[in-house]
């Protein structure tokens, strides 16, 4: 890289990071995307060999022109991402990436100020990374540009109607044209990939659907909800697409595991360890509806009736109503003479989420502990029929935030609609017409995004997130697969 060039890529690097500092205080918030510059001091020249390739690759990193007899870190320009969702309102802010700069190795040049070293390229995320020279004052004094090469694979390549395909993608990039990718299958959108958690690794596995013989399964670029077909005419023309065939062969049909099964594990509650305060937990921290509970206090005042209260979220964000918090009495138990309770209930028919759960005298609250309620399906209705069967899809315990309060819905690999949780206050009854010839057709739902703001320009809402179980924003929410035999 010339002295002509690197003055100029760190000028507008500075003048980015200007204008998105003053549009975010336009906005009236902050939201850090990368970590503040070191000093740079333009010295030398430095060269990589090659200058892409997959991690893994053996890299050649050649100097010149650096102060001579100097200790020089060579720093690979890693990335962490995270999700932003607000705690307080349940609202979605996008993405956040912030460099995390990793040394790699350390040089010394000679008496000329020269150095030649290797290094080899890490796993992570994909696309163009800074390879940066720092001196012992924390200056770098020059960078080059390593792109890593992302990859995509499926797995198996054949198997009977209902076979999970897994589809993994590694050195996804962090970029808004980098960070989004959508799956086609038989040139039906299915749904898309990210892997904002997951460091640059992103793997979703769908069912083999359709008749037997070759499908094809294509992954390319959409941050505009669906898939860019046109790429070679963009701005960032040299992304890659993928194509593969899959061969669904004869043979019984795999079919998804039973319905009741697909759900999250429940979590365990964790006692207080002090004593002499008031405390309230549960045996167990989450839970489906119908959940036996077991809610446990202690530190109480003795020989007291206590008022136990659960909270919920009701409304919608569409009817102009608003959402509110609301409670409902879940009981009354009397304190022993040690101070403490023990109270039997079951998860409450509710909204997906944390919900507080109050213990008041006379109205005053004197402890709280929580329980979260995860999403929960039941098998469909009827199993199989003619076609035009109305099939019944039910869902339990869906959320209301933004990041909870849909469930997207698939049929035979085609996204084709979503339905809502909050106003049903977390119950979620879908009627579909069976469509398509004799056999099992398959139908998913994943959780997607309802609405939010973005501020990577990156818009993924209200579409299936594939990749949910791994990255989701926010909660973590279980998929669920069903099948239906339509008979001839």
């Amino acid at each position: 890289m010339n002295k002509v060039r690197f003055i100029a890529i760190v000028a507008v690097t500075v003048l980015v990071a200007v204008i998105a500092t003053a549009c975010q205080a336009a906005l009236g918030e902050t939201r850090s995307t990368q970590t503040p510059e070191a000093s740079v001091k333009y010295v030398g020249e430095f060269s990589l060999t090659p200058s892409t390739g997959l991690p893994g690759t053996i890299v050649k990193a050649t100097g010149t022109g650096f102060g001579p007899n100097s200790e020089l870190k060579i720093v690979w320009q890693s990335i962490n991402g995270s999700w932003s969702v607000s705690k307080d309102d349940g609202t979605f802010h996008g993405r956040q990436f912030t460099d995390d700069l990793q040394p790699i190795t350390t040089v010394k040049t000679d008496t000329e100020g020269q150095f030649e070293t290797y290094f080899t390229v890490p796993d992570g995320f994909g696309f163009v990374h800074d390879v940066r020279i720092i001196n012992q004052d924390s200056i770098t004094e020059n960078q080059a540009a390593f792109e890593v090469t992302m990859q995509a694979s499926i797995s198996p390549s054949s198997g009977p109607a209902g076979t999970p395909i897994t589809i993994e993608l590694r050195g996804v990039g962090w970029r808004a044209l980098e960070n989004s990718w959508t799956v086609l299958y038989d040139n039906k959108f299915t749904g898309w990939m990210s892997s904002v958690t997951t460091g640059g690794l992103a793997r979703a596995a769908i069912p083999a659907t359709g008749t037997p013989g070759k499908h094809i399964i294509q992954v390319v670029h959409g941050s505009q909800t669906l898939p860019y077909m046109n790429v070679q005419q963009s701005p960032q023309p040299d992304r890659p697409q993928w194509s593969f065939e899959f061969t669904i062969t004869d043979g019984a049909a795999v079919l998804p595991p039973a319905a009741q099964t697909q759900g999250l594990p429940t979590e365990g509650g964790i006692a207080p360890t002090g004593a002499g305060q008031p405390a309230l937990w549960t045996d167990l921290a989450s839970g489906v509806v119908g959940t036996s509970v077991i809610l446990k206090g202690m530190g109480l005042p003795s020989g007291e009736p206590i008022q136990l209260v659960w909270f919920r979220m009701a409304g919608n964000r569409i009817s102009g109503q608003g959402y509110q918090v609301s409670s409902i009495p879940l009981g009354t138990v009397t304190t022993g003479a040690d101070g403490e309770i023990e109270f039997l209930f079951k998860a409450l028919d509710d909204l997906g989420g944390p919900h507080r759960i109050e213990a008041q005298i006379g109205g005053e609250k004197v402890a709280e502990t929580a329980f979260t309620i995860t999403p929960s399906a039941f098998a469909v209705e009827p199993a199989s029929g003619p076609v035009g069967t109305t099939i019944t899809i039910h869902l339990k315990g869906v959320g209301w935030t933004e990041t909870a309060n849909i469930y997207t819905l698939v049929y035979d690999n085609a996204y084709f609609g979503y339905a809502c949780g909050f106003n049903s206050q977390g119950d979620v009854t879908v009627y579909l017409p069976a469509a398509g010839e004799p056999g099992w057709h398959f139908i998913d739902l994943y959780p997607g995004i309802y609405k939010g703001e973005d501020m990577s320009q990156v818009n993924n809402f209200r579409i299936p997130q594939l990749t949910a179980i791994d990255d989701h924003p926010g909660e973590k929410l279980p998929p669920f697969h069903f099948a239906f035999l339509i008979t001839g």
